[in-house]
């Protein structure tokens, strides 16, 4: 499976991107080592989208705190850069995948990072993966 990851990233060619205890939807928590993912710099944070995909070279499930009965699982990871996007998408490009039940690559996408906007990390579909693959 592969997966995707929308952060804050300031240093945009990093050999490795460290990020630390992100939250995790749609299948995250099951982030491993030797997975794909795509790196988007989050616009939230002043990032453009999309912009380099990578390999899971350590992945450490943070311990849920007690008392607090609903938490979002989290995940810190380290990925090694494997390439950067050679073309933009981000919000702005998949704002158009509004039809939730297409099936489309860029809907999943639009769905899992923007109806949502939080910062996240997201399984994707095989499709969604071949679709970011076009970008590098």
């Amino acid at each position: 499976m592969a997966f995707a990851i929308k952060a804050e990233v300031s240093d945009l060619r990093p050999k490795t991107f460290a990020l630390t205890a992100q939250k995790t939807m749609y299948g995250g928590k099951h982030i491993a080592e030797g997975d794909t993912v795509f790196v988007f710099a989050s616009e939230n944070e002043g990032g453009q989208g999309l912009v380099a995909r990578g390999v899971v070279i350590s992945a450490e499930a943070i311990a849920r705190k007690r008392g607090i009965t609903r938490q979002t699982p989290r995940v810190s990871v380290t990925i090694r850069r494997t390439a950067l996007a050679k073309r933009p998408l981000g919000r702005s490009e998949l704002k158009h995948f509004t039809e939730w039940n297409d099936g489309q690559p860029g809907t999943e996408l639009n769905f899992k990072f923007y109806r949502q906007a939080t910062n996240k990390i997201a399984g994707i579909s095989d499709e969604a993966a071949a679709f970011l693959d076009e970008f590098f």
